[in-house]
């Protein structure tokens, strides 16, 4: 499951609506005074960011339902847990003198309401599944010594146990709250002030002009603008939301089975969490626990991106062989013109960005505020350049609200994960679920990458990407890396298993958004979407087993022939698997010639 992305503001009047984008604008505005104002303490920024993620999804998010007693609770838990934020706020600098230890009654109900109210706030923002993880974790922290055996803990003083969680940055408040709070939100903030403007009509009609006249130049056009989309989302369910109201009812038009239109879309768009520039909140937190440049993971991850976007483009074109499906007429074509008009209000951005940090010393996080910049002042403008105040206005408040939204639902994950990854590393649990992974692999590397792909898969089916990642490769990553696997390439594997779900039964939740889309069943597009989505299965055994892949900036020569390779592998792949009419006997003989060309030998 993909990070969700919340819609839109709704259609609020009167004093309500003015009540939203006060709130929303406060937490724009924190984070982005937080990139320009220095050195804030840890123990200041990141309570207030789960304050203002508490505000959001305690008491502006949810529908109105449940009546006065769901309202009162929701206030109830709002009102403690911002008054236990500002506990650790306004106590730092005793708190840290502390050293982990809580000592009075009023920090242990501090520590008690933080937790508490962090599983639920996760609960409401994602569902129970996350939590409850986060619960069993918990659980273990506190019981784990009555454990007998290997699987067992010492044990720890419950003043320690909660005070490293809660009162340090050890646990709620550590470095992956951190990133959240200095890095992604600004990324959120960019993605959602581009999709209020102009930019979505800027890929599409690029996208259009230049596909649209090739064979299935519909679904061909399907890919391009997810690919463009991914580049500036990272969240495939949007993704999937956003094009594919556009294509494929589109698609459908043109004559594509409704399956084939809704299967497309939801790969295309399973695409765009892999393709650099953003790649969702993942790659960020990557970035974090692997301690290397976020330039540096977008580089190495654009060669099996494209691979994917490449796997995609070959199942569309041979299901066009089967369904006899034929390219757009001219009268369907933007036209040049257009594309020119609108292409820079999506192309200036992301320009800015990648400018400033292939060129610049900049940080990651000014480079997403001056994008951020350009794209406000670009909202002041229709696609035909002329600029309107009220356009302006409408565009800024839509941009800020769905940011806030979107920071607030990354916030619930990031902090909720952080506990998991804090009794981890206070117990050693991690360490003792790694060894049950080399246990069960007996020390062979192919088998650790099976056991860790299954349990991608099984975490992704409940659990946003992110937070199935982070999971996963706080246990699966250690033993990978014990086996010989560099740390980027075990991080990058997890990290594309934990997006099967989006398109493999029974969750697949791109799938189900699309068939509701072409208002189809989601089973038969969960099974087109399979052979149309090899690459989510093949590339990440590709680039271990052809480890140039990922070092395009390194030997841009041997990535790129090895990205040759395993391209030509998965149209032999794609074939075999989809076919064309009356060549069934080749499909066999295409799949193994596929299979054997990636990996028979590495590059």
């Amino acid at each position: 499951m993909s990070e969700t992305n919340e819609p839109a503001a709704r259609a609020e009047t009167g004093a309500w609506r003015w009540v939203v984008l006060g709130v929303a604008a406060v937490g724009v505005g924190f984070h982005l005074y937080v990139a320009f104002s220095g050195l804030i303490p840890n123990l200041i920024t990141r309570p207030a960011h789960m304050a203002l993620a508490v505000v959001w999804i305690f008491l502006i998010r949810p529908k109105r339902r449940g009546g006065a007693v769901a309202v009162t609770l929701a206030g109830v838990i709002a009102t403690a847990a911002l008054l236990a934020c500002g506990y650790i706020m306004a106590n730092r600098s005793d708190l840290v003198r502390q050293y982990g230890a809580l000592y009075e009654p009023v920090q242990y109900a501090v520590a008690a309401v933080l937790l508490l109210a962090v599983l639920e706030m996760a609960r409401r923002a994602i569902k129970a599944v996350l939590p409850a993880v986060a619960s069993i974790v918990l659980a273990y922290g506190l019981f784990g010594h009555l454990i007998p055996g290997h699987f067992g803990h010492a044990g720890m003083p419950l003043s320690s146990f909660l005070g490293t969680l809660t009162i340090t940055e050890g646990g709620l408040w550590g470095s992956l709250t951190g990133i959240s709070v200095d890095t992604i939100s600004l990324f959120l903030i960019l993605g959602a002030f581009i999709s209020a403007g102009q930019a979505g009509t800027g890929f599409m009609s690029f996208a259009t002009q230049s596909a649209g006249r090739l064979r299935a130049g519909a679904a061909k056009v399907a890919v391009v603008s997810s690919a463009l989309y991914g580049t500036i989302s990272g969240v495939a369910a949007a993704n999937t939301a956003s094009t594919g109201m556009v294509t494929i009812p589109a698609m459908k038009r043109h004559g594509y089975p409704p399956r084939l239109a809704a299967a497309v879309e939801a790969v295309a768009s399973t695409g765009g969490q892999i393709m650099p520039p953003i790649m969702g909140a993942g790659i960020f937190v990557m970035a974090e626990l692997l301690r290397r440049p976020y330039a540096e993971l977008m580089v190495a991850a654009t060669l099996p991106a494209v691979l994917f976007f490449w796997a995609a483009w070959t199942g569309v074109h041979n299901f066009a062989r089967r369904f006899a499906l034929v390219g757009l007429t001219a009268a369907d074509l933007p036209g040049w013109g257009k594309v020119a008009r609108t292409v820079p209000f999506f192309l200036v951005p992301f320009l800015i960005l990648i400018g400033a940090l292939a060129l610049t010393d900049v940080t990651l996080s000014y480079a997403a505020v001056y994008a951020t910049l350009a794209t406000w002042l670009l909202l002041a403008l229709d696609e035909n350049g002329r600029p309107s105040l009220s356009l302006w206005l409408r565009r800024t408040e839509t941009a800020i609200v769905n940011a806030a939204a979107q920071i607030s639902i990354i916030a619930a994950i990031i902090i909720c994960a952080s506990i998991i990854v804090g009794v981890f590393n206070m117990t050693g649990l991690g360490v003792k679920l790694t060894s049950i992974i080399l246990s069960l692999s007996g020390g062979e590397l192919w088998a650790a990458l099976l056991l860790t792909a299954l349990a991608s898969l099984v975490l992704g089916m409940e659990l946003p990407t992110t937070a199935a990642y982070i999971i996963c490769v706080a246990v699966a990553g250690p033993a990978l890396t014990e086996m010989g696997l560099e740390d980027i390439y075990a991080h990058l594997f997890v990290f594309w298993y934990a997006l099967l779900c989006t398109i493999t039964p029974p969750v697949c939740g791109n799938v189900f958004i699309a068939a509701g889309i072409a208002q189809t069943s989601w089973l038969p597009v969960a099974g087109t979407a399979m052979r149309l989505g090899i690459g989510l299965f093949v590339v990440p055994l590709a680039f271990v087993w052809n480890p140039s892949l990922l070092s395009l900036a390194e030997t841009p020569l041997l990535a790129l022939a090895a990205m040759a390779k395993v391209g030509a592998g998965l149209w032999l792949i794609s074939y075999g698997i989809i076919g064309s009419p009356g060549r069934a006997w080749l499909m066999p003989a295409s799949l193994a010639a596929g299979f054997g060309l990636i990996f028979l030998w590495g590059v």
